[in-house]
């Protein structure tokens, strides 16, 4: 194996790089109706299909420690969403039906949506309240209407030809520094430090 396939470090500038890049597109008045949407909502809904999730699972529990009143969809003690609810999803794609059928029925309900995506013109696009573009660097997303579902039985995940960010990688990577900034921001607003955050984290084993 040659020395240039063992470079991990060129790997991490590259994904620094991208994330560099998208900081400096990204649409700044989106962010912040997101960020406002947040502060404004009386409950908030996290949900997310495949990594995605676990991206959603991580922002819901740092709202958790912000003192938000945080719930992530599907879980047995999540309640009934009412009008003044937000839901917050985050989808590479935006075409993954179970979490498009989320968004459908959130806004049945009265409340509001938000998305997180590289894709801005997709079926959960055009559902949302707001839309947060982090855009499709490697070209992963570009063209593609197939669900996550859909990707997921039949194994036909749509690669590039480098082996940088392969998938959906760089969108998760991305979203999950959006998702940390966006914390930050909260923090700032509600005037809470750190150790605000550390006394709201579990303390039972």
């Amino acid at each position: 194996m040659t020395e240039e396939f063992l470079d991990i470090p060129l790997f991490m500038e590259q994904m620094a790089e991208s994330i560099r890049k998208t900081a400096i597109l990204i649409n700044k008045s989106e962010t912040s109706a997101f960020f406002q949407q947040l502060l404004a909502a009386k409950r908030i809904y996290i949900a997310g299909a495949g990594r995605s999730g676990i991206i959603a699972r991580a922002f819901a529990m740092r709202l958790l420690h912000l003192g938000f009143d945080v719930y992530v969809v599907g879980e047995t003690i999540t309640p009934a969403l009412t009008p003044g609810d937000t839901l917050v999803v985050f989808s590479g794609s935006g075409e993954t039906h179970t979490m498009a059928t989320f968004c459908t029925t959130v806004k049945d309900l009265g409340g509001s949506v938000c998305l997180v995506t590289a894709s801005p013109d997709s079926t959960m696009s055009r559902i949302a309240d707001c839309v947060v573009n982090l855009g499709d660097l490697t070209g992963y997303y570009r063209g593609d209407t197939s669900t996550f579902e859909e990707r997921q039985v039949t194994g036909q995940y749509r690669s590039i030809a480098s082996a940088f960010a392969p998938l959906g990688t760089l969108f998760e990577t991305l979203a999950l520094i959006f998702s940390d900034a966006v914390i930050s921001a909260l923090m700032i607003a509600k005037k809470e430090d750190a150790g605000e955050l550390k006394g709201r984290l579990l303390n039972v084993g």
